[in-house]
């Protein structure tokens, strides 16, 4: 699941940038796809907008990780192997025994 995550995360991240700055620029009710005028709904654009984005990002971040070197990515699971939750470090139980 972590490597899932760090594929998605960073996407994630990149279509929310992605669609503020696209959305900033263009007005959804003047959208036109194929020469058409896009009559969705505000809040309809937006969604379809974000999940566009989020799958090119999705794409890019999953191409990045498969052409990463395997030295990094081993570096990646050591790193990511000492914890269980990024966040926090791991509980030791008593007798310094990590679980």
């Amino acid at each position: 699941m972590k490597y899932v995550i760090w594929v998605l995360w960073p996407a994630f991240i990149a279509a929310g940038i992605a669609e503020t700055i696209f959305f900033t620029m263009i007005d959804p009710r003047q959208l036109y796809l194929f020469g058409q005028l896009v009559e969705w709904s505000v809040t309809a654009t937006y969604s379809t907008g974000f999940l566009l984005f989020w799958l090119v990002c999705i794409g890019s971040s999953l191409m990045t990780y498969l052409m990463m070197p395997t030295d990094a990515k081993d570096a990646l699971r050591k790193a990511a192997g000492d914890r269980d939750d990024l966040a926090r470090p791991r509980r030791r139980e008593q007798g310094g025994v990590g679980r």
